[in-house]
């Protein structure tokens, strides 16, 4: 399975997206070392300490990575649902063998090595994916097809969330991102946004106020819609200035004692059939679209406190919470967030210098080599250091990007796309939740947390990418 033409892969690598992986997984390392430094420990290759393990993962995936560019490119697509179907299987027989780790039944153990299926999983489905995707009969809008997709995504996501592991099962949300590259209805990610935020003001507003900004939404959204938006924005006025006369007016000459709700909710109430009666002159099918769309949102909003109470699990519930400023317990739910905001600011602009990090070297961050490894990089680094790995990071995520574009085939497009997607989730979640702006949902930094299973499949991810693109410029240099 090894290509002949070695010279001339060697020119068609995109070596600057290798040279930015080389240099954020060494970054990772020296902060897994700061994270866990231990004095009377101190050789790197001391396989007592995760750095010197680390290391082994580090050569174990150079290793990985360049076999993988002697591939043929070509073998992949043919590998991709033997692949997949593999690793579906290895999750099964995790829910019944696998061991359990924080809650989560997502580990194989074997001596004294701990894999993570479910990191591997990512891969393979970024690979039957863009197999599937890539047939010629496929097409994103026919029904059928898209069953197809969601059958991919969802089966790995239903056993995921069977082994207890949340937060590995939300990374395949990232997949949505490829499916809007290739041409998904855009109203769907419209409808999607509109949940989360409705989900979110559900806890942040009173429910009279919450129906009132659904009315005004849907109101403003059918004027934008269909070119009225000036008139919209006139009635809009109109409602604003009604609702200070009845509030201002009805408490001052009534004596009467009303909240900014109720006379928001007066005010609509006397001036929607006039704006009902306007595109009802229109087009009444519009009416009945966000009539519906009103509804609906109505609808979902009186279900959130259910969904809450009886789906999420307790720590959930705190940590969205705590997340949206509603419970504040710096000592139990909020401790991880709170400890690792501390270690970030303490850093500074330039950072304290390497191994001089207090709060990570006295172990008052906890998971500080693993899902918070970023706040040793904030501390020990500062603000410069930090925004060089985001600036990495990116860097790294437009080159696949730019490999999708170049790929003529869609499964080289997709499978870049993918990739793209999955390393964006992880570092936006994850960077996100150590200075508190997503949840606590559990997920590695790529090539900075501690663990051979992240390292090892976000090198193949990685690399498949680059050995795919590799082939693409063959052909071009052969021609």
């Amino acid at each position: 399975m090894v290509s002949n033409r070695n010279s001339e892969w060697v020119s068609g690598v995109d070596w600057v997206t290798i040279l930015i992986y080389v240099v954020l997984v060494l970054l990772g390392w020296l902060n897994i070392y700061a994270a866990v430094y231990d004095e009377s420990h101190a050789g790197i290759f001391d396989l007592t300490q995760r750095y010197g393990m680390q290391m082994v993962w580090i050569g174990v995936s150079f290793m990985l990575a360049v076999v993988i560019l002697l591939m043929d490119g070509k073998y992949w697509h043919m590998l991709a649902y033997p692949l997949y179907w593999i690793t579906i299987l290895i999750l099964i027989g995790v829910l019944f063998v696998g061991k359990e780790v924080n809650g989560a039944r997502s580990w194989i153990v074997i001596g004294p090595v701990a894999l993570q299926p479910t990191e591997l999983v990512k891969f393979t489905t970024a690979l039957a994916l863009a197999r599937c995707m890539s047939t010629y009969s496929f097409s994103i809008h026919k029904w059928s097809c898209l069953l197809q997709v969601g059958l991919i995504l969802l089966l790995p996501v239903g056993i995921i969330m069977l082994q207890n592991d949340t937060g590995s099962a939300l990374v395949y949300g990232a997949f949505l991102f490829v499916l809007y590259r290739e041409g998904f209805n855009r109203w769907v990610y419209v409808a999607g946004i509109m949940l989360v935020l409705l989900f979110i003001f559900s806890f942040l507003l009173t429910p009279e106020t919450l129906l009132v900004v659904l009315v005004l939404v849907c109101v403003l959204g059918e004027g934008i819609a269909n070119g009225h938006w000036r008139l919209k924005l006139i009635y809009l006025a109109g409602v604003a200035l009604g609702t200070i006369l009845l509030y201002f007016g009805g408490n001052l000459l009534l004596d009467s004692h009303l909240s900014i709700d109720v006379s928001l909710m007066i005010s609509l109430g006397v001036s929607l059939p006039f704006v009902a009666a306007y595109s009802y002159r229109n087009r009444l099918r519009n009416v009945w679209m966000y009539v519906g769309l009103f509804a609906g949102s109505l609808l979902f909003t009186l279900t959130v406190d259910y969904v809450f109470d009886n789906v999420l699990q307790v720590h959930q519930q705190k940590r969205i919470l705590d997340l949206l400023g509603l419970e504040s317990d710096l000592k139990g739910w909020g401790y991880n967030v709170n400890q690792s905001k501390i270690a970030i600011g303490s850093g500074g602009f330039f950072g304290k210098g390497f191994l001089n990090g207090t709060q990570t070297k006295y172990n008052f961050v906890p998971e500080q080599s693993t899902d918070f490894i970023f706040c040793t990089v904030g501390e020990e680094w500062g603000f410069v250091g930090s925004a060089l790995v985001v600036l990495l990071f990116g860097l790294l995520i437009l080159r696949l990007m730019k490999m999708g574009e170049r790929q003529q085939e869609p499964f080289g497009r997709i499978y870049c796309y993918s990739v793209a997607a999955i390393f964006f989730f992880h570092v936006l979640i994850n960077v996100g939740m150590t200075i508190g702006l997503m949840p606590v949902i559990g997920i590695p930094l790529p090539f900075f947390s501690y663990g051979g299973s992240s390292l090892l499949a976000f090198t193949i991810l990685l690399f498949v990418a680059v050995r795919l693109d590799a082939t693409k410029r063959e052909t071009i240099i052969n021609h």
